[in-house]
């Protein structure tokens, strides 16, 4: 059974960074792509960023690009979120996934067929 398990959300100031992990068990993590969303209070989830197979290709939002990198452990099934000069807009609560077919930009959520319970980030001004 596949399960992604988030960690390293918490509540930060402007300006501060923060590491988000998923730790993937129970699938072929090098033969998934994976993504970062998040969802905030009242608003739809959106895309954050995606990491192909073995790194090759990275995406991200518009919001978050320049300030986030993904990365991804193929030996430790793991991937990672850096999080740089964070933002209040950045508050959400960060989920990851992960998909098995191929695909490109944009990227939708109806990509992924595995997600996480979410990691919360709090962004104070």
């Amino acid at each position: 059974q596949a399960q992604l398990v988030e960690s390293g959300g918490g509540l930060v100031q402007a300006g501060d960074s923060l590491r988000l992990s998923c730790a993937a068990s129970g699938l072929t993590f090098s033969a998934a792509i994976m993504g970062w969303f998040r969802q905030a209070p009242g608003k739809e989830r959106e895309f954050v960023s995606v990491i192909y197979l073995n790194g090759e290709h990275t995406y991200y939002a518009d919001s978050v690009k320049g300030r986030f990198t993904i990365s991804r452990d193929n030996a430790k099934n793991t991937v990672y979120l850096q999080m740089n000069s964070l933002e209040p807009e950045d508050t959400a609560v960060y989920y990851c996934a992960s998909a098995f077919r191929w695909f490109t930009p944009p990227i939708s959520a109806s990509n992924f067929i595995y997600w996480g319970q979410g990691t919360q980030v709090t962004v104070s001004s």
